[in-house]
């Protein structure tokens, strides 16, 4: 049985060498075009073209476990005990836990949870495997300062397969009351792989609504994408964004407490803002709509067509060669061979949709942000579900069992009118030009007069004969 060390190695072996063959594995692409990209990836990383061929042989015939390289069996001296891999396993372990554990208190460990008699190991011994292990002293220090910096270089092989996203203070703008300074704030979202910005905009609040409307404007431009990463602010945990997300099939995944590291490439991104607010100081902009004009020109040109340190150390740290004008996040967000997929509208708004319950009241109305919309007379007295988009909230749709779906119209209410509910036009008193009862008696009556006269003309009948006999 291979440890969790050993299978670790294979994986992140695996994904890397995944990452290689990934672009061939569209299959939209014939036989010269796939050449032609296997020689490029040869180029760019070093890897000749003969194994990256073997690793798509390997990838097609058993997947991503294929990939994996096969594990070294050592040969251990045979003064050692026969559970001594499984010694090791558990020395490995131990070092994991506590970086400063020393070999000779390893051991102890190990003594004591019975799992090898006392004086059976030597620390020589265990000290020279755990080096060879790549878990001596200098090799675990390495890998702490390692994991420590590895978030600058980490990132998805593709886009659209994680997207980030986050909220950032802005400038204040004289457009409350009377001219009242109101905080503004930056809603952005931004491709793990590319780091092109997706969606970014200011808001004049920091509600929830803003990212709600930040990663529907994301769906809709470049399509769905595999997951999404957050802080956890109360904006990202909410309820309606899960929701909205889940119904597109979209996972939610949050970065640990204080971990500002995981957000890197985010916090790398608001240097850009910070530098974009000084500048638009001195414009002294005056509205909402001026200050995302600005922000629109500076995004694309100082940023979204700007090379990106970011990505260069990405692909050297792959041991791929960078053109020495460097990648911008369109250049690179472009070059991707992994299609979008884009989702229909009709889908995606009904996925945001807000959705909240009111009663019908005696009038057939609900009330809604101060207002009444007049629904169906056969929903009086019942609890009705309604959907409304937030950024048309004056648009309500009532859903309820048993019933087609229907627009609520707002109730026009006129100069004069009773405190009372107003009965639907459906069950108001109509004034009528004539009686319909007096109608149908007289009808009634016309037809009695006539049974009435046919029966005294009968009778008539039978005396005439009757004289006669």
């Amino acid at each position: 049985m291979q440890s969790k060390e050993v299978q670790s190695w294979q994986d992140q072996t695996a994904l890397t060498r995944y990452g290689l063959i990934a672009p061939l594995l569209d299959e939209t692409l014939d036989t010269a075009a796939k050449t032609k990209l296997r020689g490029e990836i040869s180029e760019r990383t070093g890897v000749s073209t003969r194994t990256i061929y073997r690793y798509e042989k390997q990838f097609a015939s058993n997947g991503f476990q294929g990939l994996k390289p096969q594990s070294k069996q050592h040969n251990y001296s045979k003064q050692l005990p026969e559970n001594f891999p499984e010694l090791l396993a558990q020395a490995i372990q131990l070092k994991k836990e506590v970086p400063k554990r020393s070999v000779a208190k390893i051991i102890w460990i190990l003594e004591l949870e019975g799992r090898v008699a006392p004086g059976v190991l030597k620390r020589s011994t265990m000290e020279r495997h755990l080096y060879k292990a790549g878990f001596g002293v200098r090799q675990m220090q390495m890998y702490n300062d390692a994991r420590e910096s590895s978030s600058k270089r980490f990132c998805k092989p593709h886009r659209m397969m994680l997207v980030q996203g986050d909220i950032k203070y802005g400038c204040k703008l004289p457009i409350g009351k009377n001219g009242a300074m109101v905080q503004t704030y930056l809603s952005s979202a931004i491709d793990d792989h590319s780091r092109m910005i997706l969606a970014s905009e200011f808001y004049e609040n920091q509600e929830e609504l803003i990212v709600e409307d930040t990663f529907r404007k994301v769906i809709l431009l470049h399509g769905k994408f595999d997951a999404c990463y957050f802080d956890n602010g109360s904006q990202y945990v909410a309820k309606q964004l899960k929701l909205s997300l889940g119904k597109l099939g979209i996972p939610i995944r949050y970065a640990r407490p204080r971990s500002g590291k995981s957000k890197g490439k985010v916090e790398k991104f608001h240097q850009v803002v910070d530098s974009f607010l000084r500048e638009v100081k001195l414009q002294k902009v005056q509205t909402l709509d001026e200050l995302n004009r600005y922000w629109k020109i500076y995004l694309e040109e100082a940023y979204q067509n700007y090379p990106n340190d970011g990505i260069a150390e990405y692909y050297r740290s792959l041991n791929s060669s960078v053109p020495e004008e460097g990648i911008t996040p369109v250049q690179e967000w472009n070059r991707d061979t992994r299609s979008l997929t884009y989702l229909d509208t009709s889908v995606v708004t009904e996925a945001f949709l807000h959705h909240e319950y009111r009663n019908v009241d005696k009038g057939a109305c609900i009330s809604f942000r101060g207002k009444r919309y007049e629904t169906k007379p056969s929903l009086i007295g019942y609890k009705v579900e309604i959907s409304y988009d937030p950024k048309s909230p004056e648009l309500i749709t009532v859903h309820h069992k048993g019933i087609v779906p229907f627009t609520a119209s707002p109730v026009k209410i006129g100069a004069f009118c009773d405190k009372n509910p107003t009965l639907p036009v459906s069950m108001q008193t109509q004034v009528s030009e004539e009686s319909r009862f007096l109608n149908a008696l007289e009808k009634k009556h016309e037809q009695t007069k006539k049974q009435v006269a046919n029966a005294i003309s009968f009778t008539g009948y039978g005396k005439g004969d009757d004289a006669n006999v």
